[in-house]
């Protein structure tokens, strides 16, 4: 029952029954991971897809000078994984633990075969890799065009979509990622990345409240930094 709970919280299962999900739930195993450890390694070989139930994790590839780059940060009902099950390719990114965090795994042909018993969720999987292949033509535009300051307010407003939580117009984002990982999804340095916060708040764009990053108007926000 805790699993069928936690698959519940998964987009890709939302048109399921609670009997359909029990049957794929007895195919998943549960695992855990301590903040900082190595899930997937890039070019290693996809046996298994994961679905996030607790914590959060980056999605992530070096640089040919050897930096990271952060592709993607993920959190409780997102999955990872399902790219090398699908076309049999060596896995494209590493995935490291930002929190303890906890998955469950479907392993490749359990994967396919929900694929094909469940339509539904292939059309759901459709549109999750469409969104997220949009998301990275936003980024890789935003990378190449925009200058720092810039990449970075981008940066936040594409955290504020992913984790956000809307209120009158406010949005809270409650545990925003350090300023190393916010350099690193940007494409800047980690002093660019705590300049150009403080310059945020002096301006009245946002407020810092410990982890927590509000952004006090969320249109005149996108007004500005996003055109």
């Amino acid at each position: 029952m805790k699993k069928i709970k936690l698959l519940q919280s998964v987009s890709l299962f939302w048109d399921l029954t609670e009997k359909e999900l029990g049957y794929i739930s007895e195919k998943m195993v549960s695992k855990h991971y301590d903040a900082g450890q190595m899930i997937l390694l890039e070019a290693s070989e996809g046996e298994q897809c994961f679905f996030v139930t607790e914590g959060s994790v980056k999605i992530t590839r070096l640089s040919k000078k050897g930096r990271e780059v952060i592709l993607a940060i993920l959190s409780d009902g997102d999955f990872f994984g399902e790219m090398s099950l699908l076309d049999g390719e060596f896995r494209s990114a590493n995935v490291v633990a930002l929190d303890d965090t906890e998955v469950l795994t479907l392993n490749r042909n359990d994967f396919l075969l929900v694929l094909k018993n469940y339509p539904q969720i292939a059309i759901r999987l459709l549109k999750e890799m469409a969104h997220r292949l949009r998301k990275s033509d936003r980024q890789i535009a935003s990378l190449s065009l925009s200058d720092a300051e810039k990449r970075i307010a981008m940066c936040i407003l594409r955290i504020a979509d992913e984790k956000g939580v809307i209120k009158k117009g406010q949005v809270s984002i409650p545990k925003m990622p350090i300023q190393q990982d916010i350099a690193n999804m940007s494409g800047t340095s980690r002093e660019t990345v705590s300049r150009t916060l403080k310059l945020l708040v002096k301006e009245g764009f946002v407020q810092r409240n410990g982890k927590e990053l509000i952004i006090y108007d969320y249109n005149r926000f996108v007004e500005e930094f996003d055109s």
